[in-house]
């Protein structure tokens, strides 16, 4: 039987997972410029992938791209996050709702916890919990409503990482994934729809709590 070759990621994915694994690091700082010949020479590659990567992460919210400024990493800002926020608040809990209605497999959220409990760092553990939160919301029967949660995913994972660096409250968050994907599993579907609203609206209140400091990188 002939083996299937594993696919090898092209320049423009690499760079892009390159470059948003640096900004949920911290190596690249909120407001930081990002140019393209730098970045290339990095990389090992030509100025193309890395501005088809750089207008892929415009299009998720990492950075932002100016006429004058050029490409920047987004800065994370109390407004900004809690308009994230609103829309995780307004639509995630409905679609789990959903997922759990239609009887839905959740293995792939009880996958995501487990990444994110053996994570190597803030950025891997930001996306675990995203990806967790994905598998919730995915099944939910509705595609635009998934598409549209996708939208603020990645900036939402952002917003983790830098909350986190100024107070590394992840193991409570975990906690709070695990109690909703147990109600999920035992098909609560109004005790786990309560349970993520509470979960997504306290974090953003203790991360930015209104006329608070702004979290910084640690």
């Amino acid at each position: 039987m002939t083996s299937v070759p594993t696919p090898i990621p092209s320049r423009t994915q690499f760079v892009l997972e390159a470059i948003k694994h640096r900004i949920l690091t911290g190596r690249l700082s909120p407001g930081q410029a990002l140019v393209e010949t730098e970045l290339a020479e990095q990389f090992g590659v030509s100025k193309t992938p890395v501005r088809e990567a750089l207008k892929t992460l415009a299009g998720t919210g990492l950075v932002v791209m100016s006429q004058y400024k050029g490409v920047t990493v987004r800065m994370v800002d109390a407004d900004m996050a809690r308009e994230v926020y609103d829309v995780r608040l307004l639509l995630e809990p409905e679609a789990l709702r959903r997922t759990v209605r239609r009887g839905a497999s959740l293995e792939a959220a009880r996958e995501a916890l487990e990444r994110a409990d053996t994570a190597a760092d803030p950025a891997e553990r930001s996306l675990a919990n995203r990806e967790f939160h994905r598998a919730l919301y995915l099944p939910c029967g509705n595609p635009l409503l998934g598409r549209m949660l996708d939208e603020v995913r990645d900036q939402a994972a952002l917003v983790s990482t830098v909350a986190w660096a100024a107070d590394p409250s992840w193991q409570r968050e975990a906690a709070e994934h695990r109690e909703i994907l147990r109600l999920a599993l035992d098909r609560d579907e109004e005790g786990a729809g309560r349970a993520l609203h509470g979960h997504i609206a306290s974090f953003v209140q203790r991360a930015f709590p209104e006329g608070g400091e702004e979290p910084r990188r640690g």
